[in-house]
């Protein structure tokens, strides 16, 4: 029986906008590994989505027209439209946080956040064949897990998102990954960098910035030097996921 099933973008449980293609996995199945295996022959706008009650999880491709250095920047575009579409199906005074660069956070507890990829040995400068940006989100507890003993994780269903099953909210990233792209190709990166730095947590007298390599800059009140935090050293260890679990941690 093959691991995956190749699906137009209006048919089976997902709705996506026309510029994506649903790749649909059994739930056993690894949408950012898959992604990254059939990104140069599937293309960009895949999106590859594993069927799985208690994660949201997909994974899409890109095909970036810049190097690599400015191109890794799609990372926080992906970043705040899972914010933007958790956002979408919260009941009000819901807190949804980012936690840079990749972590996505409901009420003080982790949900889950999101990875991105490219093809191994594409230098600073060469502009990649793909991009690859995946994500998870735990939609439902942990079996057996006690809220109390682990207030800093949590999931959708113990936030009251009713209506956020993992395929409204493969939908909802979708359509806010198109505005956030939209809104880059119109009035610049800054636009995604001024959506994603507001869901960073505030910090009195701190000014973030989005450097054009994807860099966070930290600008403190009564302080000269900045202090950069660079992207690339966090991409390779998503704080996040547990390989061991190959999900959110616990």
């Amino acid at each position: 029986m093959p691991l995956q099933t190749r699906e137009s973008p209006l048919t089976g449980d997902l709705t996506l906008p026309p510029p994506f293609t649903l790749v649909r996995l059994r739930e056993l199945g690894d949408a950012f590994a898959h992604a990254k295996t059939i990104a140069r022959d599937h293309g960009a706008g895949t999106l590859v989505y594993v069927g799985r009650f208690d994660l949201a999880e997909f994974a899409v491709v890109l095909e970036p027209d810049e190097p690599l250095r400015l191109a890794r920047r799609a990372f926080y575009a992906g970043m705040a439209a899972l914010a933007d579409a958790l956002t979408a199906h919260a009941q009000p005074e819901t807190s949804i946080a980012v936690d840079w660069p990749d972590s996505l956070s409901v009420n003080g507890g982790v949900v889950g956040g999101g990875r991105l990829a490219w093809p191994d040995g594409t230098s600073e400068d060469e502009t990649p064949a793909w991009l690859v940006f995946g994500a998870m989100i735990r939609t439902v507890a942990v079996a057996g897990r006690e809220p109390s003993l682990s207030p800093l994780v949590t999931a959708l269903e113990e936030e009251g998102f009713s209506d956020a099953a993992s395929d409204q909210v493969v939908e909802s990233f979708a359509r806010h990954f198109m505005t956030a792209i939209d809104a880059w190709q119109e009035r610049g990166f800054a636009a995604v960098a001024h959506s994603y730095l507001a869901r960073v947590r505030p910090e009195k007298g701190v000014r973030r910035e989005i450097d054009d390599n994807g860099d966070l800059l930290i600008r403190r009140m009564g302080k000269t030097p900045v202090e950069r935090r660079p992207l690339l050293e966090r991409l390779a260890r998503p704080s996040w996921f547990d390989p061991a679990a190959k999900g959110p941690r616990t």
